[in-house]
C-alpha cells in the first residue's frame, strides 16, 4: 500500500504546481480587471468636487464623467488587432501603462481639457483590459476550471469598484467641501497609481498564453506554458478550426457575442454603478447616507460574484443567465413601482441590492465568460474586441440617456422618476428570450470544441 500511496503523492505534486501557477496567471490578469473597476468607478466620488473646482456646467460635467467611456471604445477596438498581433501579455502591459499615466495625469490636471485627455487615456486602458484580461485567463485555463477562473476577473472588477468606493469615502469623510474641491478629488485619481504599478511589476512573472504561442508557430514555448498550467493543447488550432465553421454560422456566432454584450448594458447595471449616489441622495436627502448605501451596493456585488464563481461550472452558463435576468426584471419593476408610488428609501435600497445580487450572480460574470469562450482561436481576440467595443458603446448610450429619461417632464408627470426602471426591465425580458433561443451552453467544453459546436446545425 505504501508504494501506491507514494506514487499517488508524486502524481499529485505536478498537478498542485500546475494549479498554483494557473492561479498566479489568473491573479495577475485579474489585476487588469481590478483596475477596470477601480478606474471606472472613481468618477462617482470625484465628479462633484471637480465640477465645482472647474466651475463646470451640466454639459461639461457630463463630458468629464463620460469621456472615459469614449476611451473604452477605442481601447477595446484596438485590443482586437493588438492582442492578436502582439500577444495578450504585451497588450495587458500596455493597458497597465495607460492606467498609470492616466492616474497621475488626472490627479495633476489644471484644466478640463487636460483632465478629459487623461480620462480618455485611462478609458483606453479600461477597454483594453476588458478584452485582454478575460481572454488571457480563458486561454490559460483547463475546461473544467475555465468558468470560475474567468469569473475571477469579474470578481476583481467589482472588488475594484468596492475598493474605490471605500477610498473615496475615506478621502471625503470628515473633510470640508473646500478641501474636497481643491485637493480631495485629486487624491481619488492618484490612488490608482499603486495598483497600476503592481500590475506592471507582476506581469514580469507570468508568460504569454500557450494558445497564442501555438497560433504564432512557437510550438515548443507553447508546450512549456501548457505544461505549467495544465491547459489543453489541441491540434485543432492548426487544423483550421475557424474555417470549419460555415460562414452563416460564423456570422450568427459573432451576432450572439455582440448582442450578449449589448444586453449586459441595456438592462441598466451602470445606472446603479454610476448614479447610485444621486439615486440614493434623492430618496434619503442625505449625501453621506447615499455614499454609505453606495458602498453597500459594492459589497453585495462582490459577495454574489463569489457565489457565481462557485456555481458557473456546476449549474452552467444558461441557467444562471435565465434565472438572473428574471430576478433583475422583477427587481426593476419593483423599483419603478416604489419610486412611482413615493415609497421610502428603505424599500428602494432593498430592491437595488436585490437587483445587484441578481446581476452579479448571472449577467455580470457570465457575459464575460461567454465572450471569452464563444469564438475560434484565430479570431478570438478580434471578435471579443468588437463585442466589447459595442458593450462600451452601449454603456455610453445608457449612461447618457438615463438623465434624459429620469428628468423628462412628461415621464415624471406619469411615472414620477420610475419610467427608466420599467424600460430596463423590458430588456431583461428580451435577454431571457434571446439566451433561451440562441445562446449555446459551454460548461466543461474545450474552447476548440465550442468553436466546432457552431458548425453543427441546431
Amino acid at each position: 500500500m505504501m508504494p501506491a500511496a507514494k506514487q499517488i503523492e508524486r502524481m499529485a505534486k505536478p498537478a498542485r504546481r500546475q494549479f498554483g501557477f494557473l492561479l498566479l496567471m489568473t491573479g495577475v490578469a485579474a489585476l487588469g480587471g481590478l483596475l477596470f473597476g477601480y478606474d471606472t468607478a472613481v468618477i462617482s466620488g470625484a465628479i462633484g468636487p471637480l465640477a465645482a473646482h472647474f466651475h463646470l456646467g451640466a454639459a461639461a460635467t457630463g463630458w468629464a464623467a463620460s469621456s472615459a467611456l469614449a476611451g473604452c471604445v477605442l481601447g477595446a477596438a484596438g485590443a482586437g488587432w493588438g492582442c492578436d498581433l502582439y500577444g495578450r501579455h504585451r497588450f495587458l502591459l500596455l493597458a497597465g501603462i495607460c492606467f498609470l499615466v492616466s492616474a497621475a495625469g488626472t490627479a495633476m490636471a489644471n484644466s478640463l481639457g487636460t483632465l478629459v485627455a487623461f480620462r480618455i487615456l485611462g478609458g483606453m486602458g479600461i477597454g483594453a483590459a476588458s478584452v485582454v484580461s478575460p481572454l488571457y485567463i480563458s486561454e490559460s485555463s483547463p475546461a473544467r476550471w475555465r468558468g470560475r477562473l474567468v469569473a475571477v476577473n469579474q470578481l476583481a472588477i467589482v472588488s475594484g469598484m468596492l475598493l474605490i468606493y471605500l477610498v473615496n469615502y475615506q478621502i471625503t469623510h470628515n473633510c470640508d467641501a473646500q478641501w474636497n474641491e481643491t485637493t480631495g478629488w485629486r487624491w481619488m485619481f492618484a490612488s490608482g497609481i499603486l495598483p497600476s504599478a503592481l500590475l506592471m511589476l507582476l506581469l514580469s512573472t507570468v508568460p504569454e498564453t500557450a494558445r497564442f504561442l501555438l497560433l504564432k508557430g512557437r510550438s515548443a514555448e507553447a508546450e512549456k506554458v501548457a505544461a505549467l498550467t495544465g491547459a489543453e493543447m489541441l491540434n485543432e488550432i492548426h487544423a483550421g478550426e475557424h474555417s470549419a465553421v460555415p460562414i452563416l454560422n460564423r456570422k450568427r456566432m459573432y451576432a450572439v457575442g455582440i448582442l450578449l454584450a449589448v444586453l449586459q448594458q441595456v438592462t441598466g447595471i451602470n445606472v446603479f454603478l454610476y448614479y447610485a449616489p444621486s439615486i440614493f441622495a434623492h430618496a434619503s436627502h442625505s449625501g453621506d447616507v447615499a455614499l454609505q448605501q453606495t458602498i453597500a451596493v459594492g459589497a453585495v456585488n462582490v459577495i454574489f460574484t463569489i457565489i457565481a464563481m462557485l456555481l458557473v461550472d456546476r449549474a452552467g452558463r444558461k441557467p444562471l443567465l435565465l434565472g438572473g435576468s428574471a430576478g433583475m426584471a422583477v427587481c426593476l419593476v419593483a423599483m419603478g413601482w416604489a419610486i412611482m408610488r413615493g415609497n421610502n428609501s428603505a424599500w428602494l435600497l432593498f430592491f437595488v441590492l436585490a437587483y445587484i445580487a441578481c446581476f452579479a450572480l448571472s449577467v455580470g460574470p457570465v457575459t464575460w465568460i461567454l465572450l471569452a469562450e464563444l469564438f475560434p482561436s484565430k479570431s478570438r481576440g478580434m471578435a471579443m474586441a468588437v463585442s466589447t467595443a459595442v458593450l462600451w458603446a452601449a454603456n455610453f448610450v445608457v449612461s447618457q440617456t438615463f438623465p434624459m429619461l429620469d428628468q423628462s417632464a412628461r415621464l415624471i408627470a406619469r411615472f414620477n422618476h420610475g419610467f427608466p426602471f420599467f424600460f430596463y426591465a423590458g430588456f431583461c425580458l428580451l435577454e431571457i428570450w434571446f439566451v433561451a433561443a440562441f445562446v449555446p451552453e459551454t460548461k466543461n467544453k474545450r474552447l476548440e470544441e465550442i468553436a466546432r459546436q457552431w458548425s453543427v446545425k441546431e
